[in-house]
């Protein structure tokens, strides 16, 4: 009789055990699922104004809806290779066709992939002041008619640049006559100090420009005409998209929602871009600004989502600025 109440209690023992470790190996609990969705989000940006804006949006809201998110400041090959081992998850800035060459050989690896178009009809070539184009320059082909005024430079931005390629790939092969050119490689604040300078002392300057960008607003300026189209060789409407890593997509399939949905037009990034790149504001204050300013839009984004928690994203953002 007692070794029938021993047996008895043995399987006893034996199924509670089994049951937990059943329990404990299966599928993951809603706590289990939560952890892995406050894996840090980080996102890749150059320190060019309307990317900068933009990217403290998108980041301010991953966490107002519960993510951890870290920021990563660096050149534009430094992010592409940094997505490529996998350090890197989010980049909002792919200028396309000028990054193509840069962008070509990950996306062929399948390293990094396209999510979608963010900001569309936008504008990156040379640009000179009003008064210059007045007086005869209209086209990239008329600068080197002019090339004393200029002083045989064109300002570019930081080294890696696209449009600093272009150009060093224009006079390097003398397109548009530009052989005794040269480019100036700074950044995008000292072109910009550059281009004030010259604009009040009323002398000639060709730059690298774009838009949007507050340079449109504050400056009267004339973008040139590109019959080699060395700027865009198919000719076709410049556009910004948003890249991930290859993985992302599977790893984070709520946030990915909010990358596949998020679009801006051009007269809302200029606006980031005046109060960054002009006034010098505090990217996060502006984002956190704006947001509670538009939420009729962000809505839009985070619609179909939920937080880290599993509440409702359109829900908690609405709540968060009554």
């Amino acid at each position: 009789m007692m070794l029938r109440k021993k047996s008895v209690l043995l399987l006893i023992t034996i199924a509670l055990v089994l049951t937990l470790v059943v329990g404990c190996s299966g599928q993951p609990d809603s706590t289990q699922q939560t952890n892995q969705n406050k894996e840090v989000i980080n996102f890749g940006y150059v320190e060019w104004p309307g990317v900068t804006v933009k990217t403290h949006v998108v980041n301010k809201i991953a966490q107002y809806l519960g993510y951890k998110t870290k920021l990563t400041s660096a050149m534009k090959p430094t992010i592409l290779k940094g997505m490529e081992q996998g350090d890197i998850d989010v980049f909002l800035g792919l200028w396309l066709p000028q990054m193509i060459n840069d962008y070509q050989p990950y996306k062929e690896k399948g390293t990094v992939k396209p999510v979608r178009v963010n900001l569309d009809e936008v504008v990156w070539k040379t640009a000179v002041p009003e008064y210059v184009w007045e007086a005869g320059v209209k086209s990239m082909a008329d600068l080197h008619k002019y090339a004393n005024k200029f002083d045989h430079k064109w300002y570019g931005l930081e080294p890696g640049s696209s449009g600093n390629a272009i150009m060093k790939k224009a006079i390097k092969n003398n397109i548009y006559g530009l052989k005794d050119w040269n480019v100036v490689v700074s950044s995008s604040q000292a072109m910009m100090s550059a281009v004030k300078k010259h604009i009040r002392d009323k002398e000639w300057i060709a730059w690298s420009a774009w838009k949007p960008h507050w340079m449109n607003i504050v400056y009267d300026i004339k973008y040139l005409k590109d019959p080699k189209r060395i700027w865009s060789k198919d000719g076709s409407d410049k556009s910004v998209l948003t890249i991930t890593r290859k993985g992302f997509k599977d790893d984070a399939p709520n946030f990915y929602k909010l990358l596949k949905q998020f679009k801006i037009s051009s007269k809302i990034q200029s606006k980031w871009i005046l109060e960054y790149g002009k006034k010098k504001r505090d990217p996060e204050k502006i984002a956190e600004e704006w947001i509670k300013n538009n939420l009729d839009l962000v809505t839009k984004w985070v619609a179909g989502m939920k937080t880290v928690d599993e509440k409702d994203a359109v829900k908690v953002i609405e709540q968060k600025f009554k």
